[in-house]
């Protein structure tokens, strides 16, 4: 058989054709497929080589920067210093590019963390598997949302309509048949009984048989233009461009300036040159591009440890300035396990005992058991509808799986479990009345129809939200009275108890049907759903998450606010909201999607400027509109989706999370982060994380800036005063390439500190590289350093008995005796500078000193690195060093409780600071 003709075969010559049937393949055939075409998935296009990505570490600015200043030491007569510099180069090459290489390792490890499945049919039931393990000659379920996982022939279908852009480029949904194409001048991809791998099912169902897999599908031929989007700079990569054109410049500025003072003070050619190079590689931030990667890996890997998976390193930091989180309802505030509990009928009010997915439990009337065998009409009739107007399916305990759970949407998996509970199971009920058509649940509609066949007539299945439902229906049915007129009274009395079930925080649904005649050959909205006879209400509780109430605190606590976007009745979404405390105020403004419809840009703006507001019987599409609004408000908006129409919203939004657990293809394709237990706490977690990203750069930028000044100063002193050189430019280098460098990674991995989430979110105007950072870093702690480094070095000269005035070659011990005291003095206020620098605006001593392991061992490395530049006689040369006593370590310890406590005073001042600001950030939510 030719691929290209598949779509001219009779469903019969199909199933004969790829060997299978509409019970689909048996586990065996299976296996044996799998041997034969392999996995079900596309090779990713080779990507830039390994090689030409190290090199890219040798040419980014700051690398430049420091080949020149190599060159120029070469140039100077200086090559000890030159290869310094440029073993100062190849080490952070390579160091920078390991770090790119596990991050990517751990990004490509959490693509694998989020699996497509698919709904397949073998042995003759549905069952859900990995798609990637689907073969030629499987049934696959589609429904709208799906990722089409595969080429497949479609041998049903019911509305359909898919997005084919990835193929065609075309946005607009193609719609979709199952019916035999007999053109001779339409094509396999012109063919609408066709459906793709890549492409989304936008709307409607269906059921097709796969005929092709993995790169033999069409997407897979084309697969390079899937694979060539560039990843696009975060806002706070943007920002380090910046910074490091910034430390460029004011490097190259430094060298120039204090060379030309040098030589006018009249210094020689070679000192003054030594100096230049000394401060430009003094100011190049060697490690800040690895510390950068490293933070938003870890960041990322945290994240996954908290169900949040990121799918790009740029998006972490995002999060952290996150101020607004529009959040669906069900499954994210709630536990997405529907149960039933009520049910409301013209003619009795039921309970429902029993809850989860077991179909165990009994039905009551007035505290009365009923028979389940003897079910009055119009309940046995609402169950019918219920079980029949569905797609889920009811997957019953295995020795892999041991508990009950459904394949679906869970709202109508509590439908088929309520079935079950009075005896009706959904297979014996399809031979009953099989389907033979359907009209999917629609967000405009709020409704989904199901057409049966009974014998000579035809059923007319519906159901869908109360007052949507209600509206298409003419009659009503009253058990044993039979089915009488639809009267206002009638109508009153269904919303009265609509309202009731609402308030009480319950779903609702309302279920009606009707019987037509003859068999259509289509059948439309217009057709169908008109005269319908409502038969009654069903009550189903999804209870809040218990761990959502006190992430709702948090996020409060954190200037975020929190806005309930909602599909369900207002009074619903409010009772859940007041619940978790979304909602505290006596009236909190609810807006219906029609109210929406109606309202301007400009109005819509004023009206989510209220504290509390909430959006209720909303389409998808209205997400749109109201993060489109908040974004022009200036906000940082993260939005939760789940649906196929969320994905407009889930891409216009700063942060587009969609679920892992109940979110459809599309979501998580167009997300830039998935829950995996699609929870709203862990949105919370997320941006805790995702602060603390920044957070840790600000630390490593204050950390390195902590050590320029007093690596400057002295040197400033050198070449406006007679005194011996303060530090020589390969102590500096030993400094900047091996003493400091793993604590200032290690600060790229610091947790959140305690508080992070107290503060309100950043301004998305506050630079990276702002003046309190800067005072932070070269001003209080660069100088208390500098003060103590200066002591240091002027206790060794004086007690040595140099005088003021007095010329010391390096070359004299005394010399080289207080050069060392310099470079000890740096390191150590340096390992007092990393601890201050763990916490930003909590104490240091709130967080424990064993937590960041990394942190400590690179504080050991930078002592022992240090004895031994400092003791062993080999690196004594190289290094201008000179042994020194126990005593001119310990000198130094006494300025480490000044720096540190001068550190504590200012965070302090800045937590009181915060505290008095509380009050406005809690009055603006």
């Amino acid at each position: 058989m030719k691929i290209d003709d598949i779509f001219r075969l009779t469903e019969d010559e199909l199933f004969s054709e790829l060997n299978t049937s509409i019970k689909g393949l048996s586990t065996d055939e299976v296996n044996e497929r799998l041997q034969k075409y392999g996995y079900n998935e596309i090779k990713e296009v080779k990507k830039s080589s390994m090689l030409s990505r190290f090199i890219a570490n040798f040419t980014h600015l700051l690398a430049i920067l420091l080949w020149i200043a190599s060159i120029l030491s070469f140039i100077g007569g200086m090559p000890q210093l030159g290869w310094a510099i440029i073993l100062v180069i190849i080490v952070n090459a390579l160091f920078s590019f390991w770090q790119e290489f596990k991050a990517e390792q751990a990004t490509e490890s959490l693509k694998k963390m989020l699996p497509s499945y698919v709904k397949v049919i073998r042995n003759g039931r549905q069952e859900q598997i990995l798609a990637r393990e689907l073969v030629p000659g499987d049934l696959i379920y589609l429904e709208e949302g799906d990722h089409v996982p595969a080429d497949a022939r479609l041998i049903e279908a019911f509305e359909m309509r898919t997005i084919n852009a990835a193929l065609t480029g075309e946005s607009e949904p193609v719609r979709r048949t199952s019916d035999v194409v007999l053109d001779e001048d339409v094509s396999l991809l012109q063919s609408p009984n066709i459906v793709f791998m890549g492409t989304n099912v936008a709307s409607g169902s269906g059921t097709a048989v796969v005929y092709a897999t993995g790169m033999n599908t069409q997407f897979g031929k084309i697969a390079s233009l899937t694979q060539t989007i560039s990843v696009e700079q975060s806002p706070l990569q943007k920002q380090l461009t910046r910074v490091a054109k910034v430390i460029a410049l004011l490097s190259l500025v430094m060298g120039v300036f204090f060379f030309l003072l040098g030589l006018f003070m009249g210094r020689s050619l070679v000192d003054t040159f030594m100096f230049a190079i000394g401060i430009i590689t003094a100011n190049v931030p060697e490690g800040l591009l690895p510390t950068v990667t490293l933070a938003l890996a870890m960041g990322v890997q945290r994240m996954a440890k908290r169900h949040a998976l990121v799918k790009k390193l740029s998006s972490v930091e995002t999060l952290g300035g996150a101020t607004v989180i529009c959040t669906d309802k069900t499954g994210t505030l709630t536990q997405n396990e529907m149960t039933v509990r009520e049910i409301w009928t013209p003619v009795a009010f039921y309970n429902v005992s029993g809850v989860g997915y077991e179909p165990k439990g009994d039905f009551y009337v007035d505290d009365k058991k009923i028979d389940s065998k003897n079910l009055p009409d119009e309940l046995s009739l609402l169950l019918k509808i219920g079980l029949l107007c569905n797609n889920s399916r009811l997957v019953r305990p295995t020795d892999e799986n041991p508990s009950w759970s459904i394949i679906g949407d869970p709202t109508e998996g509590s439908l088929v479990v309520l079935a079950e509970k009075a005896g009706f199971t959904l297979e014996e009920m399809l031979r009953e009345y099989p389907r033979i058509s359907q009209l999917p649940f629609d967000s405009r509609r709020k409704r989904m129809t199901s057409i049966h066949k009974y014998g000579k007539e035809i059923y007319v299945f519906t159901k869908g939200a109360p007052k949507e439902t209600l509206s298409v229906c003419s009659y009503i049915f009253k058990g044993s009275e039979g089915v009488k007129k639809l009267e206002q009274s009638d109508i009153d009395n269904i919303i009265k108890q609509n309202d009731k079930f609402a308030e009480s925080g319950l779903r609702v649904l309302a279920m009606a049907y009707k019987i037509m005649d003859n068999e259509n050959k289509e059948y439309t909205v217009e057709d169908t759903e008109t005269d319908l006879i409502f038969v009654g209400l069903v009550a189903m509780m999804d209870p809040p998450r218990p761990e959502v109430e006190l992430a709702v605190k948090q996020a409060h606590k954190a200037g975020i606010k929190i806005i309930m976007i909602t599909g369900d009745y207002g009074l619903t979404a409010e009772s859940i909201a007041r619940r978790i405390g979304i909602v505290k105020g006596p009236r909190p403004r609810i807006i219906t999607g029609n109210e929406l419809d109606k309202m301007s840009d400009e109005d819509l703006k004023k009206e989510l400027k209220n504290k509390e507001i909430i959006f209720a019987r909303v389409a998808p599409e209205h997400k749109m509109k109201v993060v489109a609004a908040l974004k022009e408000m200036g906000e940082v908006v993260a939005v939760t989706g789940d649906g196929v129409n969320d994905s407009p919203a889930l891409k216009r939004a700063d942060i587009g999370i969609a679920m892992g657990k109940s979110g459809t293809d599309v979501a998580r394709e167009v997300a830039t982060m998935v829950l995996t237990d699609d929870n709203f706490a862990s949105i919370v977690n997320a941006i805790e994380e995702g602060r603390a990203v920044y957070d840790n750069v600000r630390k490593f930028i204050t950390y390195i800036f902590a050590h320029l000044t007093p690596e400057a100063i002295p040197y400033i002193l050198f070449s406006l005063f007679n005194i011996p050189v303060p530090i020589t430019v390969m102590q500096i280098l030993a400094i900047d390439l091996g003493t400091e460098t793993l604590p200032a990674l290690a600060l790229g991995v610091e947790p959140p500190e305690p508080g992070v989430m107290d503060r309100p979110p950043r301004s998305p105007k506050e630079k990276l590289l702002n003046l309190s950072l800067f005072l932070r870093g070269y001003v209080l702690l660069g100088i208390i350093s500098s003060i103590a480094v200066l002591s240091g070095y002027f206790w060794v000269l004086l007690s040595g008995g140099w005088h003021w005035g007095e010329t010391l070659p390096l070359t004299d011990p005394l010399a080289r005796k207080a050069a060392t005291m310099s470079f000890l003095g740096i390191v150590i206020m340096q390992v007092a500078n990393v601890f201050a620098c763990r916490t930003e605006v909590a104490s240091m001593f709130s967080v424990s000193l064993f937590k960041n392991r990394l942190l400590n061992i690179g504080v050991i490395f930078e002592i022992v690195l240090t004895a031994l530049l400092i003791y062993i006689p080999f690196l004594q040369k190289i290094f201008d060093t000179y042994p020194v006593s126990l005593k001119h370590w310990l000198f130094y310890v006494a300025f480490m409780p000044i720096l540190i406590g001068a550190e504590e005073i200012r965070k302090y001042f800045l937590r009181k600071k915060i505290a008095l600001n509380e009050k406005e950030v809690k009055g603006s939510i």
